[in-house]
């Protein structure tokens, strides 16, 4: 009865697993795959339409962005990137990391590369394109602005023409300036500078070289034109995200926003907010001088747009009086050392949220350092998920050393329990007092066996979360053919792994290494006796084929990790069990499975 308890309780934590499976990975990734149908149908439809151009304040919130003004020029869509980049001024970006330009016309970030990332595993393919000028269909870009009263004249936006001074390159030690003077004599000095790695800082100072006092605000505004292609899971947010007033943490998805056109949390005097994807993000982090709105809009006229921006309280400036404002925007890769650095260096409240660690934060993030010191001692992160497997066991190896020693004993005391049941088979109620006497005096706990199976379970997930969230796990290799731990394995058994010239269907891509997982699976559980009723015996023996068809679509980082999980778990068990006497089933089961059965008496 005991086994039989143990066999259900592992039954339910597997069928547990592919049922996270199912709804967590399988089902939003149909959905998504659907809504891509959707955005392309929508585009397509869109086609006819122009693409809306720098657009000017609109009535709600006053920032650009609110609304597509009636008569305002417009922008047709451009063949090349190159074209859209060629039609206004601009100045050069070149960084360490970075690389790309500032459009002159409303002083927008609109162009930016990735130096250090490429759109696949081969280093000659292109770079990753972050930011991208109006005119393209996926238009992305950063622009800082102001806003007041007709009494302050034109002030900077959307469509204001800068000058630069001075050198026209913005490198690490180079800052750039750019400047505008409006009809009503003030001057707008914007100098901006970036480090080595994805953080711009601009510092905006206002000098009044008029008669009247005028009152402004600025604004920051992140755009993205278009509905971008998510991965369609629960595991991880894509979409607009902040940490602003009161609401802490905001995850807002497309199709969220979508329906509700626009969200706006309380006001704030800290924080961060922007539009995040799976490896790269922008974030605006508005000044902490003075108390802004920050506010997340979807705009469905002429081009759909999603939009995170923010409006600063008004400050005032005298005539011959000056005033400064600094702020910072992020705009590159979700590097776990660098977010967390930028956290610390500048105060910025959670902002290491910006990649997300999901609920279980406080054992993901450490399951992510422990890996990545490792990464750095060994220099391989296939090694690093090879030696935290052996860290986590080390570290739950007394609960489990107990688990196993209590199978071991339950396993020695099979004949006594046989008896009992024998002997009270027609008085369950007694039968029952009677085991848990043997176990009291045995000290044996029933359900120890089904801990190592729970154990793996918080772990797994981690590892997994890990794999899938983390930038430096992209394209990671291994040894062989994984070249990305990230990505499932890419061999099949149904061309002989490449030998057989066929382009093998995405669901029959069951590899080298889900294979071997399904085999230390199958070995793990032939350790023990299989259970008497046929039904579970059957269901023991297909569970590692079904395993092995689930995880082959899963990273191949995590799949290696549960083939040595296994490997390490049957070592384990079969080290304990010599210890304790108890008889090792594994190859009495083995042979079993080619012994021919005997035909039933007639």
């Amino acid at each position: 009865m005991e086994n039989n308890r143990n066999f259900f309780i592992t039954i339910a934590l597997s069928v547990l697993i592919l049922v996270v499976w199912q709804v967590f990975y399988m089902n939003p990734r149909i959905e998504a795959q659907r809504e891509a149908t959707k955005v392309e149908q929508a585009r397509q439809e869109q086609t006819q339409a122009p693409a809306t151009g720098a657009p000017a304040t609109g009535e709600s919130h006053n920032i650009p962005g609110a609304a597509a003004p009636s008569g305002a020029g417009t922008v047709q869509p451009a063949e090349t990137r190159e074209q859209a980049l060629a039609g206004t001024a601009r100045v050069k970006i070149d960084t360490p990391s970075l690389a790309g330009s500032i459009n002159l016309t409303g002083a927008r970030l609109d162009d930016l590369v990735l130096k250090q990332y490429h759109e696949t595993v081969d280093k000659s393919s292109p770079n990753i394109h972050l930011l991208s000028p109006v005119g393209l269909d996926d238009a992305y870009y950063v622009e800082l602005g102001y806003t007041g009263d007709a009494s302050a004249g034109e002030l900077p936006g959307p469509g204001t023409a800068w000058s630069v001074e001075g050198n026209s390159t913005l490198t690490q030690s180079n800052p750039v300036t750019l400047t505008y003077t409006n009809d009503k004599g003030l001057t707008f000095a914007r100098t901006i500078a970036v480090d080595a790695n994805y953080m711009f800082t601009v510092t905006d100072k206002v000098t009044n070289g008029g008669g009247q006092p005028v009152s402004l605000s600025s604004y920051g505004r992140t755009t993205r034109y278009g509905t971008p292609h998510t991965q369609g899971t629960y595991v991880l947010h894509e979409g607009l995200i902040g940490v602003t007033g009161d609401e802490g943490l905001q995850e807002i998805k497309y199709k969220t926003l979508q329906d509700d056109k626009q969200i706006v949390p309380s006001k704030s005097k800290d924080g961060w907010l922007g539009i995040t994807d799976k490896y790269w993000a922008v974030a605006l982090i508005p000044p902490t001088t003075e108390a802004f709105q920050p506010r997340f809009s979807y705009f469905g006229d002429g081009k759909e747009r999603y939009q995170a921006d923010y409006l600063t309280d008004a400050v005032s400036v005298a005539p011959g009086q000056s005033s400064e404002v600094q702020s910072r925007f992020f705009a590159g890769a979700k590097q776990v050392s660098v977010v967390d650095t930028y956290k610390d260096q500048y105060s910025i409240n959670r902002f290491d949220r910006l990649i997300d660690w999901g609920w279980f934060y406080f054992l993901t993030k450490p399951m992510f350092y422990l890996m990545d010191w490792l990464y750095h001692l060994l220099g391989n992160f296939g090694l690093a998920i090879l030696g935290t497997t052996v860290i986590v066991k080390a570290i739950f190896f007394p609960l489990a050393n107990k688990s196993y020693k209590s199978m071991a004993n339950m396993k020695k005391v099979q004949p006594a329990m046989l008896e009992i049941r024998e002997k009270y088979a027609d008085d369950k109620m007694k039968q029952q007092q009677a085991m848990m006497e043997l176990y009291k005096k045995e000290k044996i706990n029933p359900v120890a066996g089904c801990w190592p199976v729970a154990l793996q379970i918080p772990v797994f997930f981690s590892l997994y979360k890990v794999l899938y969230i983390t930038i430096e796990m992209r394209h990671a290799p291994f040894f062989g053919w994984i070249q990305d731990l990230a990505a499932p394995d890419p061999t099949s058994v149904f061309n002989l792994f490449g030998l057989l010239p066929w382009d093998v269907p995405h669901i029959m891509l069951i590899g080298v290494w889900p294979l071997v997982m399904g085999v230390t699976m199958f070995l793990q559980m032939r350790m023990n006796p299989l259970p008497p009723d046929p039904t579970q015996a059957m269901i023991f023996t297909w569970m590692p084929v079904v395993f092995t068809f689930m995880m082959a679509g899963f990273p191949a980082g995590l799949v290696i990790y549960w083939a040595w999980n296994n490997t390490l778990s049957i070592i384990q068990q079969g080290v304990i069990m010599k210890r304790q006497g108890a008889k090792i089933e594994l190859w009495d089961n083995l042979v079993g499975l080619f012994r021919r059965k005997p035909k039933p008496a007639e």
